[in-house]
Formats: structure tokens, C-alpha cells, sequence
């Protein structure tokens, strides 16, 4: 049998708009460091639309980025110094953004926000094709 492997990364990034393209180069390399079989261009997308709002909504200098891949499930998540939750928005044909959220509920696995040191942690989850719920919290 095939032992799991368990792998995570943290790193900080500043609060401002050139941290979002180079989250999704980080979500890259390490999904291709790691081997992890999730669509890349999925979890590139996804964490586009978290560090976006952060840069937008939260106040603070700094986000900080997660991954994890725990056996076959990669699970991103974006903290920030900010308690306002997400709001998954109803899509518009007036306005240019507010669709980022939409996304991340119509193309995660699973996602969700959790209090974290006076912010939060905006998370997803992605698996690859065909492997069924995580377990866990």
C-alpha cells in the first residue's frame, strides 16, 4: 500500500494588487511541486478571486496564503486581518465584478470562511475527478 502523502505551505504577501498574479504563480509551482492532481487552472482562478477581494475589502498590510494536500485533497486558503465575511452575490448583467465568489461556489469542492485572530480564512477545496467528500473539518 501506498503511503499518503501530506504536504503545506504558508507564505505572507503584501496588500496590494500585485500580490494576485503572484499568488497564482505560487499555487502553480507548488501544485506542480507537489504532484497534486487537482486542474491547476481551477485552483489558479479560485485563489485569483480570494486574494482579489482581499486586496479590495480588507484593510491591513499583509494576507497570507495556505495550501495543503492531504491524500488527494488540495485546500487553499487566503487570511486576512478583516472579519466581513464573502458574500456570494447574485450575478448582474450591470456590474464588471462581483462575480468572483460565484465562482469559487459553482467550481470548489467545498468552501467556507472561519473566524482567524480578530480576521478571517477564506478556504476551498479542490479534489480530483471522481474521489468523493474529505473528511474532517
Amino acid at each position: 500500500m501506498r503511503p499518503v502523502s501530506s504536504f503545506t505551505a504558508s507564505v505572507d504577501l503584501p496588500l496590494r494588487a500585485s500580490s494576485v498574479p503572484l499568488a497564482r504563480r505560487l499555487v502553480r509551482d507548488v501544485m506542480r511541486s507537489w504532484r497534486a492532481q487537482q486542474d491547476p487552472e481551477d485552483a489558479e482562478l479560485l485563489v485569483t478571486e480570494l486574494v482579489a477581494n482581499v486586496v479590495d475589502h480588507a484593510g491591513g498590510d499583509v494576507l497570507t496564503l495556505e495550501l495543503s494536500l492531504a491524500g488527494a485533497w488540495l485546500r487553499v486558503g487566503v487570511l486576512d486581518g478583516s472579519a466581513v465575511p464573502p458574500v456570494v452575490r447574485e450575478l448582474s448583467l450591470t456590474e464588471e465584478r462581483g462575480r468572483g465568489m460565484q465562482l469559487v461556489d459553482a467550481i470548489a469542492d467545498r468552501w467556507g470562511c472561519e473566524e482567524h485572530r480578530g480576521g478571517k480564512r477564506v478556504w476551498f477545496e479542490l479534489s480530483p475527478a471522481a474521489v468523493g467528500e474529505p473528511t474532517g473539518p
